[in-house]
């Protein structure tokens, strides 16, 4: 094994994974290092996206929606199932071999585009030489010209609610329940513990959810999330807002959860407990004493808009940074950075990366909120079509949800495009399309949708925000 490389990556999930590749098609000689190993005791690359998040969470969102409409949607097909039966062991079993065939494919790569995958664990030191402690031998100081940090980051722990991965677990212990809880707990109303949740409430569970903040997806425009909420909560979601959790205690196979709410104390006993209250970016261990690069107060690495850390040669990506904890974020700046030691000419557009909660229905958005612009005193514009009034939507059974456009009054340039309803995720890609090629609402009235198409509420929804929607009643505009 060398010594000396051009470029090494610590971190081997999406974006150090995604760096390794594009900095080695650049030309580049480079080594990866990544300490995982997976569920068959194998190293593994890919990080917790591939091995314990997006990957199969997805494909368990996947399965348990096709157990439901087994359960409860195809009759309105005409299509009569008696007796399903869930298996669960042979549903996760797909699921590991989902995340088995992705993982090893990265691993193909890396030969493929002759990156080295060095297994163990890597700490920055001075001069942008590299701690490598190998899984099996010897440390060893390894040189860089140039150093990108991905370690990525872990879920929040939170003392009133230690994970033990037996009764009380975090996102990834909530991927392998080796049976559907009859009560289940979830801590934390975000993307995490709205999908788990929903995972799990599909298969058979009565979710409660306790979210400490009063309102439900703060981030999220407003009208989107009311509506969201609403589905969810038809759905079997009991979703708590204000409920602040104090408290919990693990009884035999069991744990009670204490919480304050509007109407004062409270408790709660679940067969299992979710904690899913956010994620914190993973620096123990990542950076010596005199490694030269600042944190900020929150204990992410402080870097420019094109992850330059104040280390020259040395760059800083994905959850490890500011911004959204986001997979594709993490991608695309991989890929920056990787252009931007080559002297490439390259930026990722920040104002432009989009968000996903991948319940049923989905949520997604780009761009500002309603709430944000109205705040910033600029003139702006709205436009709101419900899938109700879809062709495409209602024959598949999907009406729920709506699209919504944000647009300056003043230019007609597209501000924020949000999604409540089916193929959110999807959909949201015109967005943000739009978006990066500074695309105003009259473009998109402009062009033609296909029909009949989930895509045409697109259309309505841009159509709607200067009152010329066609398939919905709206007020004239006053002249």
């Amino acid at each position: 094994m060398s010594d000396n490389y051009d470029v090494i990556i610590i971190g081997g999930g999406p974006g150090g994974y995604v760096a390794a590749i594009r900095c080695a098609q650049l030309g580049l000689n480079t080594a990866c290092i990544e300490k995982r190993i997976n569920k068959q005791d194998e190293p593994a690359l890919g990080g917790t996206c591939l091995n314990v998040g997006c990957i199969p969470s997805k494909a368990l969102l996947d399965s348990s929606w096709k157990y439901h409409e087994t359960e409860s949607a195809l009759a309105d097909h005409g299509i009569k199932i008696k007796g399903a039966d869930l298996d669960l062991e042979t549903m996760l079993k797909r699921k590991d071999t989902i995340v088995k065939n992705l993982t090893g494919g990265i691993a193909q790569l890396f030969k493929a585009n002759k990156v080295t995958w060095l297994q163990g664990t890597g700490q920055l030191k001075s001069g942008k030489q590299v701690e490598f402690q190998p899984l099996d031998g010897d440390t060893q100081t390894l040189q860089a010209e140039h150093v990108i940090l991905a370690a990525g980051s872990v879920p929040v722990d939170i003392p009133v609610a230690s994970v033990d991965q037996k009764v009380i677990v975090d996102s990834t212990g909530a991927l392998d329940f080796d049976k559907v809880p009859k009560r289940l707990g979830v801590i934390g109303a975000g993307v995490i513990g709205l999908e788990l949740g929903s995972v799990w409430g599909r298969l058979g569970s009565e979710v409660v959810v306790l979210e400490a903040v009063d309102d439900f997806l703060p981030a999220v425009d407003k009208q989107i999330a009311k509506d969201a909420q609403k589905q969810f909560t038809k759905q079997g979601l009991d979703i708590r807002l204000g409920a602040r959790v104090t408290g919990s205690e693990v009884k035999k196979d069991q744990v009670v959860v204490s919480f304050t709410d509007k109407d004062g104390e409270q408790e709660e006993t679940f067969d299992r407990l979710i904690v899913a209250v956010g994620r914190r970016p993973y620096t123990e261990g990542l950076l010596s004493q005199d490694a030269g690069v600042s944190l900020d107060e929150r204990n992410y690495i402080y870097v420019d808009s094109q992850c330059r850390t104040d280390v020259p040669g040395v760059y800083a990506i994905g959850d490890l940074v500011r911004g959204p904890a986001l997979a594709h974020k993490a991608i695309e700046e991989g890929v920056m950075v990787a252009e931007v030691i080559m002297g490439e000419s390259t930026q990722v557009n920040y104002d432009a990366v989009p968000g996903v909660i991948y319940t049923h229905p989905e949520v997604a958005w780009v761009g500002k909120t309603e709430e944000e612009v109205k705040d910033s005193g600029d003139a702006y514009k709205t436009g709101a079509v419900p899938f109700a009034a879809n062709g495409r939507a209602m024959a598949a059974g999907e009406t729920g949800g709506m699209v919504k456009f944000v647009a300056d009054e003043k230019t007609d340039r597209i501000l924020g495009m949000h999604v409540v309803g089916p193929q959110a995720s999807e959909l949201i890609q015109q967005g943000v399309i739009a978006m990066e090629f500074g695309a105003t609402v009259e473009d998109l009235q402009l062009m033609v949708f296909g029909h009949p198409s989930l895509s045409e509420t697109v259309h309505e929804a841009a159509l709607a925000t200067d009152f010329k929607a066609i398939h919905v009643a709206q007020r004239r505009r006053k002249k």
